[in-house]
Formats: structure tokens, C-alpha cells, sequence
């Protein structure tokens, strides 16, 4: 019976955290051309409650942050996010021309069929912390977006 009991405690933890995790859906990088020292990644990321991404960090850019661009005036501009928030169980999409993740400073071409690791940091309201580890594919870069190709 203890077994028992032991067995149905492990199995209800691991599906407790099995359900806390963030999602990250279709991840992808914008392929570059040689001199080039930035580029966007773009995916859909959902949080089983309430959370924001505070980091993103990548081993191929020296810098790494998460951005907006919009429309002011007839000019589209972009700018770094201090977080970005994540509401309860509702994707949210980056993606070309709209929320990205920005990599700069690169440190080589990102060229297509190559896969591109990105650590991004969500904190929730307790101020605990998750990290998720995405694997995003690099995309030719004349691959059809539907947005602006400002990276």
C-alpha cells in the first residue's frame, strides 16, 4: 500500500509540472546573409497562467532581447521590451512585423536548415521562475513571412 500511495504522489507531481510549463509553438529564425549582424526569431508561446518573459538569451548573438514593432505616423519602429507579457492560456504570437525575439550582434550567419538554441526566462506573479529551451529552424531568407522584413 505504501508503494502504492508513493507511486500516486510521484505520478501527481510529475503531471503537476507536466502542466505548468510554458509551450513554444513553431519556432523559427530568419536566415542571414554574411555581413549581417541581426536577425528576428518568431514563434507562438503559450503560459498554463499569467506570466511574463523577462530573458531571452541565444549562443549565436551577443545580445538577445525581446521587441515590438509598430506603426507611428506612417514609420514602423521597433523597440527592445523591458518583458513581455504572457496572459493564461492564450498564445501569443511573434512574428514578422509584431513581437520578436531579436538577435544581435551575431556571432556567424545563421543560414537555412541550421537550428538556432534560444533560452527564454518567464516569471509569474510569485516570482518564481521557468526557464523554457527552445530549438528554433533557421528559414531561407527570402522565405514567405506575411510581415516586414526590417531583420
Amino acid at each position: 500500500m505504501k508503494r502504492i500511495l508513493a507511486l500516486a504522489s510521484v505520478l501527481s507531481l510529475s503531471c503537476g509540472v507536466a502542466s505548468a510549463q510554458v509551450l513554444v509553438k513553431d519556432a523559427w529564425v530568419r536566415a542571414t546573409v554574411a555581413q549581417q549582424k541581426a536577425t528576428g526569431a518568431f514563434m507562438q508561446i503559450t503560459a498554463p497562467r499569467a506570466g511574463r518573459v523577462v530573458a531571452a538569451k541565444s549562443p549565436v548573438a551577443g545580445v538577445t532581447e525581446v521587441h515590438e514593432m509598430s506603426m507611428e505616423n506612417n514609420v514602423m519602429r521597433m523597440r527592445a521590451l523591458p518583458a513581455l507579457d504572457l496572459p493564461a492560456g492564450k498564445a501569443v504570437e511573434l512574428k514578422p512585423g509584431g513581437l520578436h525575439v531579436m538577435l544581435m550582434d551575431l556571432k556567424a550567419p545563421v543560414t537555412e536548415g541550421q537550428t538556432v538554441p534560444l533560452t527564454l526566462t518567464v516569471e509569474y506573479a510569485d516570482k518564481s521562475r521557468e526557464t523554457v529551451e527552445v530549438k528554433a529552424g533557421v528559414r531561407a531568407l527570402g522565405a514567405a513571412t506575411g510581415g516586414h522584413d526590417h531583420h
